[in-house]
């Protein structure tokens, strides 16, 4: 299967390109980026040389010659594409968050008009799996909303209150340099940001809602001074409460057959550079804390997006996927 990833410079891309290289099915043959067209990938991510002679490209939509795309492109630019690319016959992940949402909710959050709504699974697979297989355009979710809801998931119809704590590394900013991610402004420190107003949070009411969650959910992230990760503490306050022998048991039930959710002390090092969600759980009766662990860049974008390829092409779903945490 012919593959082209649109946006293909930013780190996004780049593990696009990178966790494809062990792909049995697909091959990537269309890099794209209007600011680097006609030079090598490799020059932008020199960690794929002698993986991908690949040049950057800038095709019209309408002329991405694909099977399957990728969109890693910034928020408000995926619907100036995806109209095309399934006119043309592509199927299509959507890394941005422009089909994550209800068209009005979009707009209230993102403060732009959506020229081009339509409904699109949200995919995440170990929740949507049903309505990603078979499908022609899936909206991969985002960073933060990934972690968070894997985190509360099970707990979802029992909880009151749900309130999400994030710290997340410098990569989640992308590779455009800027005051917030400037090295001495991140070192030796942990920033608390977007305190209660993180465009993330409408993700997360939405899926602990199509959970049947009646919950109260709550979310502030944190910038910490490492690459990769998001390490998420999520505090739910039960309706009633349970002892941990019950949560353990219900989070084992929950995700028993879920290769990517590993129920383990969660760790940014025991998942970077894989699809694994790791997760712990602490019960004190009326409150239960619950961590999960994600690299940013792979079950938070890359990875995750590759794992709903494969169930819409009905492949493996680790396909591509089979990769272990580099650690330490």
């Amino acid at each position: 299967m012919d593959v082209a990833i649109v946006g293909a410079s930013g780190y996004a891309g780049g593990e696009l390109i990178r966790l494809l290289q062990t792909h049995s099915e697909a091959e990537v043959v269309t890099a794209t980026s209007r600011a680097l067209e006609g030079r090598p990938v490799s020059s932008q991510h020199p960690h794929l040389r002698g993986y991908t002679d690949l040049a950057f490209s800038n095709p019209a939509p309408g002329d991405i010659d694909a099977d399957f795309v990728f969109l890693a492109v910034p928020h408000t630019a995926a619907m100036n594409y995806a109209g095309a690319l399934l006119e043309g016959g592509a199927r299509v992940v959507d890394l941005s968050a422009d089909y994550r949402l209800p068209k009005a909710t979009f707009e209230a959050v993102y403060g732009v008009p959506h020229t081009d709504y339509f409904e699109a699974p949200y995919g995440i697979p170990e929740l949507r799996r049903d309505a990603v297989r078979g499908t022609r355009f899936v909206s991969n979710p985002g960073c933060f909303p990934t972690g968070a809801i894997l985190a509360a998931a099970p707990l979802a119809r029992q909880a009151a209150y749900v309130i999400y704590d994030s710290k997340t590394g410098v990569s989640g900013a992308g590779d455009n340099p800027s005051a917030t991610t400037h090295y001495p402004n991140v070192a030796d420190g942990v920033n608390a940001y977007k305190w209660t107003t993180h465009r993330h949070l409408a993700e997360m009411k939405q899926e602990l809602a199509a959970l049947g969650s009646t919950a109260h959910c709550f979310f502030t992230p944190h910038l910490v001074p490492v690459n990769r990760g998001i390490l998420t503490t999520a505090h739910i306050i039960l309706k009633e409460p349970m002892g941990q022998e019950e949560v353990e048991a219900l989070y084992r039930r929950f995700y028993q057959g879920e290769y990517f959710v590993r129920l383990q002390k969660p760790t940014l090092s025991a998942v970077r550079g894989s699809n694994f969600c790791d997760i712990g759980v602490e019960s004190e009766g009326e409150r239960v804390v619950v961590v999960s662990a994600i690299d940013n860049l792979v079950k938070g974008a890359a990875g995750q997006a590759i794992q709903n390829m494969n169930i819409m092409c009905g492949y493996t779903e680790n396909d591509g996927l089979k990769v272990p945490p580099c650690l330490p």
